[in-house]
């Protein structure tokens, strides 16, 4: 039998990114919060060396820049270690040229490159701060729920009760899955491949990405310094082989996959692989739970708005609680709907594009080469449509 130890507004399972701004963002409302994740919540003693760099970086928008200023969070980055995209440069399989640059949008940067460490350690040091009480390492053995709220029990006997949960678990999220909302992600067959290289030239703070004629989808992120993370989008056998490279042969591979636009490159970090998979979901709320980042939805990384959607998913969500009015109950129908409908449409049009785009590169017919070809000249032509296309990325 479960014994309860408390209760609160909204118990969010898992401290990544999004369920970490989240806690802050609700706390900060005045909400009373719970999170667990089964790692422990840990910020490192010391800054890290000048080349110690996390393979794991991230495209930030300047609308999630802004979200995570206003939690007190981006303050908290070392500046040393943040590299703005201020120009961008897309090259289609038959020598299109697609360019973006965050003057003519009215930007600073077009995106921020920030290594996940760095962000968590921000968010974490933040939600220390608050009064959120963090159950971390813990593991969730199940949920239970009434008419009146829901119940988290812990592998250990232990149980929380809430108004309102949240799942942001990832892509294989078990919240999802205990609360009997079913979806299998589709794979596209490729495999992301990341690391960070130094180069012999200056990126000038441009991010550079090919449709290759193979399918797959490079990308060149600019960090500081003469240093790039890569993603390397690569049909599954490709990424297997890139992987099975030496460092130094790598780094020979990716640069020469670039026209060896920036030189020489040597490795900083070591390559990682993440299969990468489509996710839609027929409901993103059940009774008394709601699901947020990558618990709700997958997308292709191509346009890098992965994270950015699930901070959407996490600003949207606080609004609508924090302004909830006469409505007490954080996981009253009404507001869950709310948060559905807020977010459906954002998403819907990000994952139609990031979709779209990579089923219509990896259609290796001739007249699909010609046609995506001869759209990316169209486009770059057009500053209007460029506009356009760039601003939900932004936002």
């Amino acid at each position: 039998m479960s014994t309860t130890e408390a209760e609160f507004d909204v118990a969010i399972a898992g401290a990544g990114l999004v369920g970490l701004s989240l806690a802050v963002a609700l706390a900060e409302a005045g909400l009373a919060v719970a999170l667990v994740d089964r790692a422990p919540l840990e910020v490192a003693d010391a800054p890290p060396a000048a080349e110690d760099w996390d393979s794991r970086i991230y495209a930030i928008s300047p609308g999630s820049a802004a979200f995570l200023r206003s939690l007190g969070a981006w303050q908290g980055l070392p500046a040393e270690r943040v590299g703005p995209v201020e120009t961008m440069r897309v090259e289609g399989d038959d020598g299109a040229i697609l360019r973006f640059s965050a003057h003519e949008q009215g930007e600073r940067a077009l995106a921020w490159i920030v290594e996940e460490r760095a962000l968590r350690e921000a968010l974490t040091i933040k939600l220390r701060a608050t009064r959120v009480a963090v159950h971390a390492p813990r593991s969730l053995a199940s949920i239970g729920s009434t008419a009146e709220r829901a119940e988290l029990r812990f592998d250990d006997g232990g149980a929380l009760t809430a108004r309102l949960i949240v799942g942001a678990d990832g892509l294989r999220s078990w919240v999802r899955a205990s609360a009997g909302i079913v979806a299998i992600p589709r794979p596209y067959g490729q495999t992301a491949v990341v690391a960070n290289f130094a180069c012999e030239r200056a990126h000038h703070g441009q991010a550079r990405q090919w449709f290759r004629d193979d399918g797959g989808i490079l990308a060149w992120l600019p960090l500081p310094g003469r240093r790039v993370s890569i993603v390397w989008s690569a049909p599954d056998a490709l990424a297997a082989e890139l992987r099975a490279l030496t460092p130094d042969a790598l780094a020979r591979r990716v640069a020469a996959a670039g026209g060896d636009a920036l030189g020489a490159f040597a490795c900083v970090t070591p390559a990682a692989a993440f299969p990468l998979q489509f996710l839609r979901l027929p409901v993103v709320v059940a009774h008394r739970l709601a699901l947020c980042g990558d618990a709700a939805h997958g997308v292709h990384p191509l346009a890098g708005q992965g994270v950015n959607l699930g901070f959407g998913d996490v600003e949207a969500l606080a609004a609508i609680l924090r302004e909830r009015g006469p409505v007490h109950d954080a996981g009253a129908p009404i507001l869950l709907d709310r948060y559905a409908r807020r977010r459906a449409g954002p998403v819907r049009a990000m994952q139609t594009v990031t979709d779209t785009l990579a089923h219509l590169f990896g259609t290796r017919m001739p007249w699909a080469r010609v046609a995506r070809n001869l759209g990316m000249s169209g486009l770059d032509r057009m500053p209007f449509a460029k506009r356009l296309l760039a601003e939900p990325a932004l936002r």
